[in-house]
């Protein structure tokens, strides 16, 4: 699978001044937008959109520093209709504007390629069971926020710190079914979003009954799910490794396997210490033949 996303982002650099065909990107592949999407962010760190903006106004920062072109050429050339918009998107990477960098020569950033390798340490086993499920719903509080892919997330500890204790009981008393009990979930957005940019996070109970008054629900359709156990796990960095341990571990191992549009599910059991807990993640996959 590696290999197959290694090739896969050669179309980022095919021609700078284009829109990335990702639906392209992913037959080269073998597999859906959605699971490149979330795969690539999951190593990476940043969305594939960053990536590509970054690693285009990396080549057009060099061509602004050698000189022989007009700026606004070199905009067209990348892609961006207006120097103004050129501009924006430049000063955002590099932190000053095209003109500023070509007459003061100041260090600009620089975004290189990006190829993964899989390590296979062979010291640690992960524990996993899959499982279909029938169609169920989320029901609960979201708030829409934006992702962080390592350490604390503001916005997520701040709406969930919100959360009163009847609305955590009142999701415990109406959950009727597995992962039991109050849950997080993550849902990726990907009408026109990578994942990884925003998402909606919610604190919900899985139910096939009615939704309580004040409260939001999300349908979940029928789905094969891998459930990944967890430990005495520190919040929320030892969570980000189980997640990052998924994708460089876990699909790499089972590439008859991809991920399915839809929420990801964290249940915590148990939480005897503030920053230790132990629960499962819910992650929901499809299977994929030899074509994608």
């Amino acid at each position: 699978m590696l290999d197959r996303l290694n090739e896969a982002l050669e179309h980022v650099e095919e021609d700078p001044g284009s829109p990335v065909d990702v639906a392209a990107m992913a037959r080269t592949a073998l597999t859906s937008e959605h699971h490149l999407r979330r795969m690539f962010a999951a190593l990476a760190g940043m969305p594939l959109s960053e990536y590509v903006r970054r690693r285009r106004l990396t080549l057009a920062g060099a061509e602004v520093m050698g000189g022989c072109r007009a700026l606004l050429d070199i905009a067209v050339d990348y892609g961006y209709s207006s120097a103004e918009a050129f501009t924006r998107a430049f000063r955002a990477v590099h932190g000053v504007t095209p003109g500023e960098a070509r007459r003061t020569g100041t260090a600009l950033v620089s975004q290189s390629r990006l190829a993964f390798h899989l390590t296979i340490e062979g010291s640690t086993l992960m524990r996993y069971r899959i499982l279909d499920k029938d169609a169920f719903a989320l029901v609960g509080l979201r708030k829409r926020i934006r992702n962080v892919a390592e350490g604390p997330n503001p916005d997520m500890i701040a709406f969930t710190e919100a959360v009163d204790d009847t609305t955590w009981e009142l999701l415990e008393t109406v959950s009727d079914q597995e992962p039991r009990g109050a849950l997080s979930a993550t849902v990726a957005l990907e009408d026109g979003a990578d994942f990884g940019e925003e998402i909606d996070y919610w604190i919900a109970a899985a139910v096939t009954a009615a939704t309580p008054d004040g409260m939001e629900r999300l349908e979940v359709p029928a789905a094969t799910w891998v459930v990944f156990p967890f430990e005495r796990v520190e919040f929320p960095r030892g969570l980000q490794a189980l997640w990052r341990a998924v994708y460089t571990e876990w699909f790499p191992a089972h590439p008859a396997y991809r991920t399915f549009p839809g929420p990801a599910l964290v249940a915590v059991f148990d939480e005897d210490e503030p920053d230790l807990g132990s629960g499962q993640l819910w992650v929901a996959v499809e299977k994929q033949d030899e074509q994608g």
